[in-house]
């Protein structure tokens, strides 16, 4: 089995739902870190959650960040995994940049 660390990215995400990162087909993937910074000048809030299956799960709903702030939803004790073609996806009430750092197990 293959390991690689990669980051993702994603600039000013926001209302559209937007794909940070699939977990490919023979993939599994721990998600090690994920930060969302507000790019705004006023608060913003975040969704961020999973799709397995065609089916949306929430990891987190309309969480506020300040602005000059930063969520980090998954870091520290938090992980994710996520196996083969589940998807990690955040939406945002205003521009909001994303970094997601994960190990990519194949």
């Amino acid at each position: 089995m293959a390991n690689s660390f990669k980051n993702y990215h994603v600039k000013n995400a926001n209302t559209a739902a937007q794909t940070i990162f699939t977990a490919g087909a023979g993939v599994q993937a721990t998600v090690i870190g994920m930060s969302i910074a507000n790019m705004t000048t006023s608060p913003i809030s975040a969704n961020v959650f999973i799709t397995v299956s065609g089916t949306d799960y929430f990891m987190v709903k309309e969480a506020t960040i300040a602005v000059g702030g930063a969520l980090v939803p998954i870091g520290g004790d938090q992980k994710l995994v996520l196996e083969a073609t589940d998807a990690i996806k955040v939406s945002a009430t205003a521009n909001a940049d994303v970094i997601l750092s994960v190990l990519e197990i194949s």
